[in-house]
């Protein structure tokens, strides 16, 4: 579906609950969300239900004005979860949405054949699932033990196509949109080696992504059992995180008691403490594997990796751009004097070693 057709199926109306009869090919809305959630969305992300589909309606408009191009898809469903994720601000989820298409169009690697099939081995190495239980705020846990991936298995990328995919499940929830998630991302036996592949041009596109190209709400970053090593590397990511997405990292080293003070004992699987039974992969693969259907019809709206875009690059509001660029060319190098100063001159000939 192209830009320029979906432009031209924009309703005369504004805001009317009868739009989509003027769409007949567009599905039409329905809010799920419970009672306490459009509570939750009015007071939390400004969504007023009586003006949901006038407010969706200027953001169609907006995109058909700005970036008639885009080759985005433009159901209200799909909208509204820019709007969500940017509190109803219109110019600030107009951007989102180009950066989601940015996103997708400068990484081949990560978005060509982006499917849950594709990505089989990841989710049976375990690096990334979603824990069966909520938490006390209604938000899914995304785990992810980057120990489970041998980088001689497949690239590093794999690994962000899985988490990618992960989130795009999560967020067809409305209770996600509103909710947003939790990440627990357990660092043991995470040695130099393997966080080297994590480089400076991956770590960009990854913090590109998560701050300012995907629509989802990221309450919380629970870190465990990171080596030493990790508190230097995040002090050299940390000045390019937004300063909310920043204080909502947690450091808890082996300390489980630190943890539960963030996630309840009751959700957690036996591995870190928790009481809901040992960690199962299973049931999260079954249920991203039966998505294949639902995730590749609303990618197949979407312009595919390599096509043209409007910008070329990633919009944000709140980050130089050049800096950014400049200060993760030399991160490489400062990693390397981080792990020199924490493990010593010998230990990192062994690692540099071919």
């Amino acid at each position: 579906m192209s830009g320029d057709s979906d432009c031209t199926k924009t309703s005369p109306s504004v805001g009317s609950p009868s739009d989509n009869e003027f769409l007949p090919d567009r599905p039409r809305y329905v809010c799920m969300l419970s009672p306490d959630l459009v509570a939750k969305a009015r007071e939390e992300l400004q969504e007023k239900p009586e003006w949901r589909l006038r407010d969706v309606q200027a953001l169609r408009d907006m995109v058909c004005k700005d970036y008639p191009t885009l080759g985005t898809c433009l159901d209200d469903a799909f909208l509204l979860r820019f709007l969500r994720a940017r509190k109803f601000d219109y110019d600030r989820a107009l951007q989102l949405l180009v950066n989601y298409h940015t996103c997708r169009r400068s990484w081949p690697e990560v978005f060509t054949n982006l499917k849950p099939s594709a990505i089989k081995a990841v989710l049976e190495s375990g690096f990334v699932t979603v824990l069966p239980h909520l938490d006390p705020e209604g938000r899914h846990i995304v785990c992810i033990r980057p120990d489970r991936w041998i980088p001689s298995h497949y690239p590093i990328t794999e690994n962000i196509r899985a988490i990618y995919l992960t989130l795009e499940k999560l967020i067809q929830s409305e209770e996600t949109q509103v909710n947003g998630i939790v990440i627990l991302a357990d660092y043991k036996g995470v040695s130099l080696s393997k966080a080297s592949h994590f480089g400076p041009f991956v770590a960009k596109k990854v913090i590109g992504i998560l701050q300012d190209g995907f629509p989802i709400r990221i309450k919380a970053v629970n870190i465990i059992n990171e080596p030493r090593i990790f508190k230097g590397i995040f002090a050299i990511i940390k000045p390019f995180l937004k300063e909310k997405i920043a204080n909502r990292f947690f450091l808890h080293g082996s300390d489980l008691n630190s943890l539960h003070q963030n996630i309840p004992q009751m959700i957690l699987p036996e591995e870190y403490g928790g009481t809901s039974g040992k960690l199962d992969i299973s049931a999260w693969n079954e249920s991203l594997l039966a998505s294949e259907e639902d995730l590749l019809h609303d990618f197949s709206q979407l312009v595919l990796p390599g096509d043209s875009l409007p910008c070329e690059t990633l919009v944000s509001g709140d980050a130089d751009e050049k800096q950014c660029d400049d200060s993760l060319r030399g991160c490489s190098t400062t990693w390397l004097c981080v792990a020199r100063m924490f493990w010593g001159k010998e230990w990192m000939k062994g690692v540099m070693a071919p």
